[in-house]
């Protein structure tokens, strides 16, 4: 229920970032979050038994050989605490163990500290720019890190 807990959270807080609704997942029932949670790769962050972020990993069919960061999230209260960078190394480590060369993620136009802070963690715009299916006027800037 932790990841049911934080995914709300960030849909709340960011909904321009994702690309489902804090209203679809409100609506899934613990059957489905249990079926997420065990299928989805997601990594939990926590801090004193609570949840204070979250991240996930995915193949990237686009791009063979290579993998997706997607889903990161960061409660607002552990926002420049290392949070992120664990969860960016989780996934990133996740990637290589998978024989990945290179992580992907889309970051929407409105979310420049999650874009800056993904400069600083070595990713790169890779010049195409999306727009987010289930609301195409949000743009989605590609980005790619080597994991080599």
């Amino acid at each position: 229920m932790a990841l049911r807990a934080l995914r709300l959270e960030s849909l709340l807080d960011s909904p321009q970032a994702y690309g489902s609704t804090y209203g679809e997942c409100l609506e899934w029932t613990s059957r489905r979050w249990r079926q997420v949670a065990r299928e989805w790769n997601y990594f939990l962050a926590e801090r004193a038994v609570r949840g204070v972020g979250i991240a996930s990993g995915g193949p990237n069919d686009r791009y063979p050989g290579t993998r997706w960061l997607y889903g990161m999230y960061v409660t607002p209260k552990e926002r420049g605490t290392g949070v992120a960078e664990v969860l960016v190394d989780a996934v990133q480590e996740w990637a290589r163990q998978q024989g990945s060369t290179s992580l992907y993620l889309h970051v929407a136009a409105p979310m420049q500290r999650a874009r800056a802070f993904y400069e600083r963690e070595g990713f790169r715009a890779t010049g195409d720019v999306v727009a987010m299916e289930r609301d195409p006027s949000i743009l989605l800037t590609t980005m790619v890190k080597s994991l080599a």
